[in-house]
Formats: C-alpha cells, structure tokens, sequence
C-alpha cells in the first residue's frame, strides 16, 4: 500500500528585480549548440522529406500538370499540386490572393507549382529537378509588371489607396515663403533569418497534425494548416519553441510551408518535413517593401515646415499579405519626429510581378521616416543651415498652437520633454557641434576624402494598428514543489522575449529566476493568439503573464489569510510575496512562511494553483473613412549621430563612430535591451547600405545567398560605437513597469549614416546641396551622387557663352 507524503519543497531565494540585466534564459543553450531549431528534432521513423517545385518565370500561364505523372518519377513517395487540396486552397492571411499552388496564373518567379514528398530531402530535390527536366510543367510565359511607380499609375494596386489630412495644405503650400520638393527610391531587405522556413508535422489518431515550425504566428499558421485540410482548428496543434531569427519574414509567410506538409502529412499517415535551402528561401518568400517617395513641403524662412504633401508608393507584390497596413504605418511615420503642418499622406499599394512582400523590422515605418529625414537635409541646405538646426526647431512640441504637437492623423504627441531632453542630451555627450567644426576644417583641406555627420530623431508608435490583435493570453502553472511554469502567446526569435516574461513573474511572486521555466509557445497552451511583431510581444504577453500572477497571488493571500497561523492571525492588508516567502505584517507583528510551505499548504487545501491571465491595450482607435484616431498606445523615442569618412573617387566609405541614445522607458533588462539596440542599428545600416536585392529584366531574384546578397557583418561595426540607454524617463502610460518597447525603433537609428553620406557628398558643392541618394546606398550609388555634384558643380561655374545678336 502507497503512503501518500508531501511532495519535496523547492524554497525561492531572492527577488528577481525586472530590471536586473538576466543573461538571455536560452544564452548557454545558444552557445553550446544544445538548444532545438526545427532542423534539430529528431524526425520520426518513416518520416518524408518535401521538396518544391517553383516557377521560372515572373509572369505566364500554367498548362495543367500531370500530378500522376509526377507521382510515378523514381524515388516518389507522393506528390500534391493545387488540386489535391481538401479544403481552401487561398491561405491569404488577412485579404485573399495567395494561393498554396498556382493553379494557372503564375505570380511570380520561385511561385510553388507542386511539391514532391521522398525519403530524404536529396532524393525530393531529385525528383523535383527530374519532373522539370521531363517536360511536366509548361508555362506560356508572358510580360511581366515590375515598375510599382508605373503600376500604381495605372491604378494596379493590392488594396486601395489611403489618404490622411491635416488642414488646407494646399493654400499652405501656395502661401509658403519656400517649397522644396524632392523624391528618392528606398530599397527592399531580405531578412536573411539564420535559421530558414522550416516544419516538421506528425499526423495525430484523431486526424488532426501537430506542426512544429519555426514561426512568429502560430495561431495564424493553426487556422491555416485547418482550412487547407478541412478539419476544426482544435485537430491542429502548432508548438514554437525558438525560431533562430524572424524579423517578420515568418509572421505571415512561414504558414504556406507548414500547410503544404501537413497536406502531405495526412494524406501519407507519416510525419512530413519542409526545410527551404536558403536560394529556394530566397526566392519565394517577400522581403521589406521597396518604396518610391516624393515630397512637396512648404516652408518658412527658417526652415521650418508649415505644410505640404508626401506620396508613398509600396511596391507590394503580387498579393496583399500584410500590404495594407503596412504602407498604413509608413504613413503613421512619414513625419518621424516632426511637425507636419498642414499636410496630405498618400499611400498606394502597387501591384507587382514580384513575390508578395510582408512583415520587416518596422513594418513600414523605416520607409516612411525616409521620405521626412531626405527633406530635413534638403531644407537645411536651401536655407543655408547645419541639417541638426533644422531638425531641432521642426521637432514636435509644446507651448504651441496644437497643431505642433499633434500627428497628421490626430494622434497627441506626449512626453515632448522627453524627445527634446534626448536629442539635446545626445547633441552634448558626442560633442556635435565641436566634430561639425573639425569636419568642415578637414573638408576644406581634403579634395578626395570627406566626411559627413548626422544626427537623426526616432519616434516611433507602439501598438499593432490592427486593434484586434492588440490582446495576449498567459497560462501559469505552480507545481507542489513551489516550481513555476509560465507559457504564453508570444514566441522567441531570439530576441529574450521569453527572458523577461520569466523575470516578470519571478517578480511577482517573489521568487528567484531559477524558479521559473518557460514552455515551448503552443495553441493548445494558450489560444488564439497575435503575432509576436510591432515591437509589442513583451508589452502584451508580459501583461498578460502579470496578471495571471496578481490572480494566483490574490487566491493565494485570501486563503493564508483565512487558514495559515490562524492563532496568530495574518494581517491581510499589505501581504506580499517576497525573496521566497509571504510575508505579513510589519515590525514585531510580521510573520514570513516560506514558498514551498505555501504551495504546499493550499494544494493541501485544495487551492487552484494554476491561472490564466489576459491583457488588451487600451485607448487605440482608428478611423479609416476620416484617417484620423489614436492608432498607436505610446511612442519610444531615441536618437543617433553618425559619422562616416568617403573616397569620392571611387564611393568607398567607413561609419568611424556611432553614438546612440535610446528611450526605453524604465527597462526590464537593460543587458537585452542593449543588444536590440546595437543590432537593430546594424541591420538598420546593412538595409541602407550594402543589402542591394537585385532582379533581371524578368523579375528573377540574382542575389540568392550570401555571397551576393551582403549583410553586415563584425567588421562593418563601427570603430567607436557608443550606445546608451535613457535613464530616468518611465513611460507615460500604465505600460508593463512602465518600460517601452525595444524590438522595432532602434532599427531607424541607422537612418543617421544614410543622412551622414549625404553630408559628406554635400562638401563637394560646400553644402550648397544635398544630393539624391538613393538607397541602398552602396559605393556605386555614393560614386554616382559625387560624379552627379560634380558635373552640377562644373556647370554652375563654367563662363556663359557669349552670345553675338
């Protein structure tokens, strides 16, 4: 016969402070090669490897294809095209347009027209290879559109144009002392995650799947994977532990990839597994939206902007995917830090031969603030100041008219203080003023090299501005053993976003971070849940896991007060949890019983010691008839100066020094917080830089890998890199320990080097001028700025013909 004993204590040792720097939860894991991608799980026994076959061409017409055929090549174990699906066969994520297969219309180069399954993955990439090579696919091919600019003339557009309006801008613009006008092209970005699209899917007794994937929005891919096959979302499972890398290439477009397994998957009885080679990754998934700007501003004599108009054009792709608010928040960021005036956004969503371009750190926003930094240094240079000037006296602010501190579409601006205390402190700690002098001094002296200087604002709104998705769910388990298990509806993508929720709840109920293990993100776990994306998964999911504690903590505290040390009596009022104990009372009269003791007595008692919380951000709204609302909760703030050093002979050039300073409310780890901010600022500068996507005159992608495609790297970080964070300035809003969010504004920092390179190039015609640089901007595009303000140069200097009557 069992004895039935109490279950052995775990005792919490200290309080894990929130805003402790805690290495990251899966750190040792990362370094030591233990921790688990998709590519690492052990594939079960009979499991088929799948490969795809994509299309050549951009544009053209699919003969149908002879899927018996294909079954019968060697080495094929099955095969599925558009018409071996069950169920839907448009796995559009908000808007349709995205199909699993081609069925006829062909898209886009690297579009899936059918996928083989095999034993391994060399032998499906084999017979893929051999079914082309026999002739099953044929493609009337036809002209493709590849220009958004000429596409979005002709009113090709994804979804339709939205406008957002500010007073009459057009008599502003006709009363404006100056206007300057202006228009660049701002490049894609591949997000070039080390860890590719991947998933593995198990077919389960009650015909259902569990897809393990690595993929930022599992509940999208759950109701996916369930229409594809036809079944209820409660058959389909999808765990994410980690992805090694996201940057929103995996919130919409890792679910075709899980989809088409989990079609295999239940067609065969055996697991499926879909890992893109990083060409094949390449080319069929979207990048960051490429965009074509152009401005018109009016301004007073000072430079400051009293109105005018901006035109964003979104080269989209194909299909909506995530387009519409996408360009949305290029819109909500075309005036980054700066008051507008009176004045028209316009967004158009072009229509391309391209494939569907999607989610990318800021999403939007980067492109957007391009259009208002290019005009602030074409302002500066009209009106004969230094471009900082100019960007100080058009910052928003207050004591003003309201118009200066309110967006174009009607958002307040607050914490005003805070982005002028930033920028001003900023301007100080890297000696602006005294490096401008040094610099003018040695670009007088220097006829080939030169150097530029920028310093650049980000203001940047925190909230997805889709209102639903602003909503997160937290499961909390505590064990007999006093150990504690959080999961939620975020995932990690590296970015120690699973960290933090472990310190919020350590901090809640008093424990020691060890206390605390995280589970993988399931949609079993916690249901129906949002992107891990716009910056929010620590806002949303750490509120969401806070408030399961404050739950468990409030049960817990009703039932000690009423059956623990009852003749001594616990004061209810002001118990807390603390370094491993409840604590009660003060003074002579404080009682602390341990954790474990605490579990332990309310399982005894038969106390729930599990708790769901849920957390919904308040106050956003937007109005899309009139374009106006409070689409975003708050903003972070931050600023950067850039410096750079250009051979205008040949275009090369180095960033020598980078100083940033970052508003992240009051942090909840500054060691993470750090990080994001160094290596959201590095992308940000490979974007603007050296990340050229180039296609063929047929919409085929030419650089599919790193040897062609380059990101940063170590040695493109800058010689002097000084990254602070802002103390003393909590958020303004009831926001999670009234921290802000770090993922998203850090990467329009580096729009500082880009407007550095411009001042650099601006020496040649002794800032006269700012010339048009596109981005990105590689040597060859820096040359062709210095070649173009040259030739100018040459022409305004050159004696006037005489002209004899």
């Amino acid at each position: 016969m069992r004895t039935l004993t109490k279950p052995r204590q775990r005792q919490g040792s200290a309080t894990a402070s929130s805003t402790h720097a805690h290495a990251h939860e899966s750190a040792i894991k990362h370094v030591t090669g233990r921790a688990t991608y998709i590519d690492d799980i052990q594939a079960p026994a009979g499991c088929l490897h799948l490969a795809l076959a994509l299309s050549p061409v951009a544009h053209g017409r699919l003969a149908p294809v002879d899927m018996e055929r294909v079954r019968a090549l060697p080495g094929v174990v099955d095969a599925v095209g558009f018409h071996d699906v069950p169920g839907h066969t448009d796995i559009g994520p908000v808007f349709p347009g995205d199909p699993i297969f081609v069925e006829e219309e062909i898209s886009y180069a690297g579009q899936v027209l059918f996928a083989i399954a095999a034993q391994s993955q060399r032998a499906a990439r084999e017979a893929v290879k051999a079914a082309m090579d026999a002739g099953v696919v044929k493609i009337d091919e036809q002209p493709a559109s590849l220009d958004p600019v000429a596409a979005a003339e002709r009113g090709e557009l994804v979804r339709p144009t939205h406008v957002q309006e500010s007073g009459d801008w057009q008599a502003t613009l006709a009363m404006a002392s100056s206007v300057v006008e202006g228009e660049q092209f701002v490049g894609g970005q591949e997000h070039f995650y080390l860890e590719g699209q991947a998933c593995l899917v198990t077919p389960t007794e009650d015909e259902g799947v569990v897809v393990h994937t690595s993929n930022q929005h599992p509940s999208e891919t759950q109701k996916l994977v369930a229409e594809v096959l036809g079944i209820p979302l409660h058959a389909v499972t999808v765990e994410v532990r980690r992805m090694g890398g996201g940057f929103g290439g995996k919130e919409t477009q890792a679910s075709p990839w899980a989809c088409i397994a989990a079609l295999i998957s239940r067609r065969t009885g055996r697991a499926a597994k879909l890992r893109l080679p990083r060409a094949e990754d390449m080319r069929a998934t979207g990048k960051r939206h490429p965009f074509h700007n152009r401005y018109r501003l009016g301004i007073d004599e000072a430079g400051v902007i009293q109105g005018g108009e901006l035109t964003l054009i979104g080269d989209c792709g194909y299909s909506p995917d995530l387009s519409e608010a996408i360009v949305d928040r290029a819109m909500f960021h075309a005036d980054n830090a700066y008051s507008l005036g009176q004045a028209r956004v316009t967004g158009h969503r072009a229509r391309t031969h391209f494939a569907s371009n999607t989610a990318f750190r800021g999403f939007g926003g980067p492109q957007g603030m391009m259009v208002i930094e290019a005009a602030m240094d074409d302002i500066a240079r009209r009106v004969g100041e230094d471009p900082l000037t100019i960007r100080k006296r058009n910052l928003y602010r207050g004591g003003e008219a309201p118009l200066r501190r309110t967006t174009h579409y009607g958002q307040t601006v607050e914490q005003l203080g805070l982005l002028h205390e930033l920028v001003e402190r900023l301007e100080t700690s890297s000696e602006y003023w005294q490096r401008r002098r040094e610099i003018i001094d040695f670009n007088a002296q220097s006829p080939v090299l030169k150097r530029g200087l920028a310093l650049t604002p980000v203001k940047f709104g925190i909230s997805f501005t889709a209102q639903h998705l602003n909503q997160a769910g937290a499961l909390l388990h505590v064990y007999t053993d006093g150990s504690v298990q959080i999961n939620h509806g975020g995932t990690e993508m590296g970015q120690g976003l699973h960290t933090k929720i472990c310190q919020v709840v350590a901090r809640e109920l008093g424990l020691d971070l060890e206390a605390v293990r995280i589970t993988a993100t399931r949609t079993d776990k916690v249901p129906n849940t949002s992107p891990t994306a716009a910056s929010s998964g620590a806002d949303l999911n750490g509120m969401a896991a806070r408030d399961a504690c404050l739950r468990l903590k409030e049960r817990l505290f009703d039932f000690a007060a009423a059956n623990l040390h009852a003749d001594q009596g616990l004061e209810r009022d002001g118990m807390r949890l603390e370094a491993g104990h409840l604590v009660a009372g003060s003074g002579e009269s404080q009682r602390r019983i341990p954790w474990g003791e605490l579990v332990q007595a309310a399982y005894f008692g038969r106390i729930s010691l599990s708790e769901k919380g849920f957390y919904a951000t308040p106050l956003i709204h937007y109005d899309r008839e009139t374009g106006k609302g409070r689409p975003f909760y708050y903003y972070a703030f931050g600023a950067a100066v850039s410096e750079v050093q250009v051979d205008t002979l040949t275009g090369e050039y180095q960033v020598t020094r980078v100083d940033i300073l970052h508003d992240v409310g009051d942090s909840l780890n500054p060691a993470i917080d750090l990080g994001q901010v160094e290596g959201g600022f590095i992308q940000g500068m490979g974007w603007l830089t050296s990340e050229e996507l180039r296609w063929n005159g047929d919409g085929r992608l030419l650089n599919e890998g790193p040897a062609t495609y380059k990101i940063p790297t170590f040695g493109d970080l800058p010689p002097v890199f000084n990254v602070e964070l802002m103390e003393g300035h909590p958020n303004s809003m009831a926001s999670l320990y009234r921290s802000k969010a770090v993922g998203e504004p850090p990467f329009m920092l580096a729009i500082s080097v880009w407007s550095a390179l411009r001042d650099a190039l601006a020496s040649l015609v002794n800032y006269r001028e700012a010339p048009r640089l596109d981005t990105p901007a590689t040597p060859e595009r820096v040359l062709m700025a210095a070649e173009a303000l040259r030739r100018h140069a040459h022409l305004e200097t050159r004696p006037s013909e005489e002209v004899v009557p």
